[in-house]
């Protein structure tokens, strides 16, 4: 007897009614024939997509839960279809020591709901070296807070690291990189506000502080030093064509040249004439771009995965300035309703969706047994009705941050049910205060 049963599933290859077993956490059946379960829930001809994983989310926990926190962070990726988080290493502290990486990771198995995985942060080798130990989802570097040099060397230390735990860790050591060339930001930003002292600044003049050429600049950089130290890279939230085109040109040079990418939903929906509507609440790092230098979905099909880059701030930190306004945008319970409502105008195909927000994340960043709707999977699984419609409120997402740059946006397509480990976490926008955290099949580190 199964655990729990769905009936009358759709999936994205097979639109025939379905049925999934679930049993002890697991996929355990999947047939046309009706299942018997102790749970059975008919999800009424709606797609089933497995659970989204996300790459890349700022959970602000320790140190700056004002923000947001792994318990707040995990229920908005409940309520937007994520059953798997990778949270980046920026808190306070930041985890780039080993006891920062194990009191995260505590934070995380106390207070998410989903499961999650850690980016560590890049320290000097000592501290590399204990880290590789824990299996992080990779080693994060900010390459816009860092000098060539400086870069460099942590390159040539992670290097290290992969020839002595390599082989004997379950990853190899990822480079996960934020690429906007320091020196290219420095210069302009400071031209950009000598010129506001007479003239004034408004929002729109961010982007031109990190101009596409500070990308651009920064991806090949790193690919360089790539290329030297036999390293795997993943560059997270590509936002211009030149960067893209750059990389393309480069894999069909290197054929084995090991590089992954990653686009955010505001990239790819959005241009930076938005600033004069959205003001600082649309600021981010990398900043949106001119139109004709950015990414649009047509460029969907060279980028390997959508990653949020969900960043929250408070109220008042968002509205400090141009320059003075914190850089981020809370994105996970807009995204895939953003994507679907894109697949319902027939821009995007829905095979895409599971393709590049479940698949590639779980095999590029080696999370086991997640990303498929396959027997003896984990049970991770979103329900979406791509019939439903309605405008983004803010006051029904679990997210603590207060703005989005898609607030009152229609859409048309939306996460129903959201499945972990065989847990129903979410139902029609509800999740339970009380949720089991202790039951072991709940949620949890994905590397372990």
């Amino acid at each position: 007897m199964n655990d729990l049963v769905l009936k009358n599933c759709k999936f994205v290859d097979n639109s025939d009614n379905n049925y999934i077993g679930i049993k002890n956490g697991k996929i355990a059946e999947i047939s046309k024939q009706p299942l018997k379960g102790d749970n059975e829930v008919d999800v009424k001809n709606n797609f089933v997509l497995p659970g989204l994983i996300d790459p890349h989310v700022h959970f602000r926990d320790p140190g700056l839960t004002y923000k947001e926190s792994l318990k707040t962070g995990s229920l908005a990726a409940a309520n937007g279809g994520f059953t798997t988080i990778l949270d980046m290493p920026n808190t306070i502290p930041p985890t780039d020591t080993a006891k920062a990486f194990k009191e995260k990771k505590k934070i995380g198995e106390n207070k998410s709901i989903v499961n999650f995985g850690l980016h560590a942060g890049v320290k000097d080798l000592d501290n590399l070296r204990k880290i590789a130990k824990l299996n992080p989802a990779s080693f994060k570097i900010f390459m816009d807070l860092f000098s060539d040099s400086e870069i460099e060397d942590m390159f040539k230390n992670i290097s290290i690291i992969n020839k002595e735990y390599g082989s004997k860790s379950k990853l190899q050591h990822i480079i996960t990189l934020h690429c906007e060339n320091k020196e290219i930001i420095e210069e302009n930003t400071k031209r950009l506000k000598r010129l506001g002292c007479t003239r004034g600044n408004t929002a729109i003049d961010y982007s031109y502080a990190r101009p596409s050429e500070s990308e651009l600049v920064s991806v090949g950089y790193a690919t360089f030093l790539a290329e030297k130290y036999k390293l795997s890279l993943h560059i997270c939230h590509l936002s211009t064509k030149k960067s893209l085109d750059y990389l393309k040109s480069l894999k069909l040079a290197l054929d084995k040249f090991d590089i992954t990418t990653e686009i955010t939903p505001h990239h790819l929906l959005l241009n930076n004439t938005a600033f004069d509507k959205f003001g600082t609440m649309l600021k981010t790092n990398p900043p949106l771009r001119p139109e004709g230098e950015n990414l649009t979905i047509s460029n969907l099909k060279n980028i390997n995965m959508i990653g949020t880059d969900h960043a929250p701030h408070s109220l008042e930190e968002k509205q400090k300035g141009v320059w003075d306004s914190s850089p981020g945008i809370p994105n996970l319970e807009t995204t895939l309703p953003l994507l679907l409502t894109e697949v319902n105008k027939g821009n995007i195909d829905l095979k895409m969706i599971p393709k590049l927000m479940s698949e590639n994340p779980a095999h590029r960043f080696n999370i086991e047994n997640k990303g498929k709707i396959k027997i003896d999977y984990d049970a991770d699984l979103v329900v979406v009705d791509l019939k439903k419609k309605g405008k983004f409120k803010l006051d029904e997402f679990y997210t603590k941050a207060e703005y989005s740059p898609f607030e009152n946006c229609e859409y048309k397509g939306i996460a129903t049910m959201t499945i972990c480990n065989g847990n129903i976490i979410m139902k029609e926008n509800y999740i339970e205060d009380n949720f089991d955290l202790n039951n072991n099949n709940a949620r949890k580190y994905v590397y372990d």
